[in-house]
């Protein structure tokens, strides 16, 4: 079985097949995962030495799923007497009961068996391959098997310890059981991860009816909290449920003794915080979840770039990329410990600010992180302006480790020409310079408004309209009618057509002379594929409706998209956007992916899946919220939020209440 069921619940979670069984491989990221290390990498379940086969599996909530399963009889003329129900839960370890139940009329003796293995892979061990550096070794005890990893003064432990007798090996648990005619047998079994911290599992034995996850608030709560959608077209509701929920499962809490969490960026390979996509997410969600937001901000704000360290490609005022505390980052052997690789988040970081006083006005969140405000303005115009020419390029220092492109499209071939030849380094990607345009006004914004700083502003509003100037200048290219993709290091244009030009409307920076071009071009059938905006082109030298950054769709892209649409005063097309998208997100039951293929509506009928997306991933779960809010065209007010709705037809109705803000 390749199809996967995943459950999570901070900084904790398992990947494993439709039978509830882990059998890591190269090809699976099967496994009991916690803070980016694998403590289970086999966690298969038999009777009487065979596999079981799957009647129901029940993966309703993000933290427990529960498997009905059976043992085959070899032939569709016979029934099975025997099914299994395995629950499990996760918090800060695994919960798992199994109740075997017997149907027939007599008394029945068989071994259930569960085998373990624990191979304490970093995740980016598992993603590549990597052959571990330490010493595994095993200990069993009476009641518990204790699996341990050490190299130097890094140890991981995983304990293993069932609520009931068993005969316990290195290798895993067996239970021999005896069950009464229609009767049944349960035990309970929990793994608990176990680092520096010394962790141990939340949840005790007998938890098969009510597993409690470690998140607060609970999910309950957290979909009580949030504003209550009417409309006409039925999907949607499912559609904003399942983001609430992704959004509540993708919580994480950088501080375990506190209830304030912001979003990791995605399951399996990114719960862990990353700058760019947890400020995205936050902005996507900023009317439905406000909390998260602030929790961002203050996380990025302490973690702020301080020195220049070119293994880390850190530098004063820039925020963090990526963060990691697995075993290669502890090493020194990955700079994540963070990765500062990312030259959006620092005026993505701004923007979020602003916005986030708009929607809560928590000017002391403000006027707290003023200092931070101020650097990452700095880093803008000493180290982003790599070369002094008005523009934020990026080029890591660390070519081993660094990435190549440091902007959301951070593949290493995301950044062609038209005819599909490679750009030169350093880039300036035309997105960033629309986020950093944007960044300085609502910076200035502040400055006038909270920190009492007019010069400031004025200062700030000035820079911001002569790099609008100048960038309709340079990055405009007169024989596509659209803007460039970057400028490289040659200050050559890269003039393939992308969606990267939807975001210059969303961040303001088009001249509004330029702005029906390139709407054009991203409505027209070259750029919309009839289920969103592909990433690029078809038609140009590197498009491919399955290459991750050059012809798949991205839901978050195109709800930034639609919302600059929304911006420029293209009411239809941005309906016309926001609709595909989330008809898209019904073939996918209700929960957008990271990105699905490329292909013409009118050729493949459906949104085809993409082979390694992310699911849940936190910005295609804000993507409908965003989306939302530019039908409503939902904005703050000093009163309560207003609205400018042009819903699709099919859509009808839409309403939206118990939007919280300082009102």
């Amino acid at each position: 079985m390749n199809e996967t069921i995943s459950i999570l619940d901070g900084s904790t979670f398992m990947v494993c097949d439709h039978r509830g069984d882990i059998d890591a491989g190269i090809d699976q990221p099967h496994g009991l995962f916690f803070r980016d290390t694998r403590f289970l990498s086999r966690w298969r379940l038999t009777l009487d030495g065979e596999p079981l086969q799957l009647l129901s599996v029940d993966d309703g909530t993000y933290f427990s799923s529960q498997f009905f399963l059976y043992p085959g009889t070899g032939t569709i003329y016979r029934n099975p007497y025997v099914s299994l129900v395995r629950q499990r839960s996760v918090g800060d370890g695994l919960h798992e009961d199994i109740v075997v139940l017997n149907h027939s009329a007599d008394e029945i003796d068989i071994t259930l068996r569960v085998d373990v293995d624990a191979d304490f892979a970093d995740l980016f061990e598992v993603k590549d391959a990597m052959v571990k550096k330490g010493e595994r070794t095993v200990d069993v005890r009476e009641d518990a098997l204790v699996l341990r990893y050490q190299r130097d003064d890094f140890i991981r432990e995983t304990l293993i310890a069932p609520s009931c007798t068993a005969a316990i090996d290195p290798h895993g648990l067996s239970f021999s059981i005896r069950i009464a005619a229609h009767g049944e047998w349960q035990t309970c079994i929990d793994v608990v991860p176990s680092d520096e911290r010394k962790v141990r599992l939340k949840h005790g034995h007998g938890s098969l009816y009510s597993p409690v996850p470690n998140m607060r608030p609970s999910l309950a709560e957290w979909i009580e909290q949030a504003p209550k959608l009417e409309c006409d077209w039925d999907p949607l509701l499912h559609i904003y449920h399942r983001s609430l929920v992704d959004l509540a499962a993708l919580r994480f809490y950088p501080d375990p003794t506190s209830d304030a969490s912001l979003p990791a960026a995605g399951l399996p390979w990114f719960m862990a915080l990353f700058g760019r996509d947890s400020l995205l997410t936050s902005y996507q969600s900023l009317p439905f979840t406000p909390e998260l937001a602030v929790t961002t901000l203050r996380v990025l704000a302490g973690r702020q770039g301080r020195v220049v360290d070119g293994f880390r490609d850190e530098e004063p005022g820039k925020i963090l990329h990526e963060l990691r505390v697995g075993e290669l980052t502890m090493f020194g052997e990955r700079p994540h410990g963070p990765s500062f690789g990312s030259a959006d988040a620092t005026p993505l970081f701004l923007v979020l600010l602003d916005e986030t006083e708009r929607w809560t006005g928590d000017v002391a969140l403000v006027k707290d992180l003023e200092p931070n405000a101020r650097a990452a303005i700095d880093w803008i115009d000493r180290h982003g302006d790599r070369d002094g020419d008005g523009y934020v390029e990026y080029q890591t220092s660390n070519p081993q480790t660094g990435l190549d492109n440091m902007c959301w499209k951070d593949s290493w071939n995301s950044i062609l020409f038209a005819d599909g030849s490679q750009s030169k380094l350093p880039r300036a990607t035309c997105e960033i310079q629309g986020y950093v345009y944007d960044a300085k006004l609502r910076t200035a914004r502040l400055a006038r408004k909270v920190w009492g700083d007019a010069a400031w502003a004025d200062q700030l509003e000035a820079e911001a309209a002569e790099l609008k100037r100048r960038f309709n200048v340079d990055f405009w290219l007169p024989e596509r009618g659209a803007f460039a993709l970057a400028l490289d290091g040659d200050k050559r244009p890269v003039d393939s057509l992308t969606s990267n030009m939807g975001h210059l409307l969303w961040s303001g920076i088009v001249d509004t002379d330029k702005a029906a071009a390139v709407v054009d071009h991203l409505m027209g059938e070259r750029l919309f594929s009839g289920w969103g905006v592909r990433t690029m082109a078809d038609g140009e030298g590197g498009y491919n409706p399955i290459e991750y950054h050059n012809g798949t769709v991205w839901p978050h892209d195109n709800s930034f998209i639609a919302a600059g649409l929304r911006r420029y005063g293209y009411d239809v097309e941005a309906a016309r956007l926001s609709f595909a998208i989330l008809e898209a997100a019904t073939y996918f039951d209700w929960r957008l992916p990271e990105v699905f293929a490329g292909y013409p509506r009118t050729f493949s009928g459906v949104p085809v899946e993409y082979p390694t997306a992310s699911s849940p991933q936190a910005w295609a779960a804000g993507a409908p919220l965003l989306l939302i809010r530019t039908l409503l065209r939902l904005e703050p007010g000093d009163d309560g939020p207003l609205t400018e709705p042009c819903n699709p037809p099919a859509i009808g109705m839409l309403r939206l209440d118990g939007v919280r803000g300082p009102w």
